[in-house]
């Protein structure tokens, strides 16, 4: 149905409307959750994962973020793979990788491990510390939070906004992984479906977050960062060649993105923020792909609709994309 025709009405962002700010760090590289959407843009849906012979052999460094020795992991075609890896390489359950950062140990947003790594990237483990357990009064609908999620079951908080309902309460910082609502364990949820639940939550009543932050060197423990962006270490990784990490079929050694490709990502991850109060570079990866070779927006929905469906763009949101992918093209960033 063309767009305009009543296709969809403009639904509200999960979380809230903030102003986007530039990342390219989201996941969203894992299973699809009972919502359907899968982060990848996948071309080999549905195949198993590929024989270890089959797989790249590229060795990365790794290091514990709160101080490690350095381990060598290789052999993993997907991100729940490569936290199995890094857990044998120190000795660790898996289930104790919260998510990964590259060339920082600090709990940088926008240095977060997504569907793709550079070759020469250090890989910078963050695992579970402290426990604890919040209770939050909402007196707003938007609570303030930005989610995102590990791509093997674990949601965390990607950003706080200055000002917000959540940034008035100290205990709670970017990196946290939210286990639980009001006792409902949120593992294995994406980061859209805590999205959901957090906006869901009637306002003007009081409800109890179960969080558990990063473990934390020394160096590290001062004040939270309520923007997700503490200012990372110097860049280790300079390789021009990436493995891109799928949820099915082989990891495959590829070119950087475009410029093109890597401005339209970015653009769609905005509003990917400010719809529905989630980051996922996957999603917008794919979004990106389905959308360069269309027409006009109506080809755009359609090819969304089909791929995408279980998300529910609405209108408003498909002419935002469709422009984003458009300004990107001529080089209006």
């Amino acid at each position: 149905m063309p767009l305009g025709l009543g296709r969809r009405k403009k639904a509200p962002p999960l979380v809230e409307n903030e102003e986007a700010e530039p990342g390219r760090s989201g996941l969203g590289v894992g299973e699809p959750g009972p919502l359907g959407g899968s982060g990848a843009g996948e071309s080999q849906m549905g195949l198993p994962p590929p024989p270890a012979a089959l797989r790249p052999r590229l060795v990365f460094h790794t290091q514990l973020a709160h101080g490690s020795p350095t381990g060598r992991i290789e052999g993993f075609t997907n991100v729940k793979e490569l936290y199995g890896k890094i857990a044998e390489a120190f000795q660790l359950p898996a289930a104790e990788v919260m998510f990964c950062t590259l060339n920082t140990h600090k709990v940088d947003m926008d240095k977060l491990l997504g569907g793709q790594i550079g070759l020469e990237d250090f890989i910078f483990a963050h695992v579970k510390g402290q426990r604890k357990e919040v209770e939050v009064f909402k007196s707003e609908e938007a609570l303030g939070l930005t989610i995102t999620d590990n791509g093997a079951g674990y949601a965390f908080i990607k950003r706080i906004k200055d000002g917000s309902v959540i940034d008035h309460i100290q205990l709670i910082s970017v990196g946290d992984m939210i286990e639980a609502i009001n006792g409902q364990s949120l593992l294995g949820c994406r980061h859209y479906e805590v999205a959901r639940l957090l906006k869901e939550l009637p306002r003007g009543r009081t409800f109890t977050l179960k969080l558990t932050e990063p473990r934390k060197a020394f160096d590290m423990i001062s004040q939270r960062s309520a923007g997700g962006h503490p200012g990372s270490g110097p860049q280790l990784g300079t390789g021009r060649g990436t493995l891109r990490l799928r949820s099915r079929g082989p990891a495959t050694v590829e070119d950087l993105p475009s410029a093109f490709e890597e401005k339209a990502i970015e653009k769609v991850d905005d509003l990917l923020e400010s719809y529905m109060g989630i980051r996922d570079t996957e999603l917008a990866a794919t979004m990106v792909e389905l959308g360069k070779d269309k027409r006009n927006p109506d080809e755009l929905a359609e090819a969304l609709d089909e791929r995408l469906g279980d998300f529910a763009f609405p209108d408003e949101f498909v002419f935002d994309v469709w422009g984003a992918i458009g300004d990107a093209k001529v080089g209006r960033y």
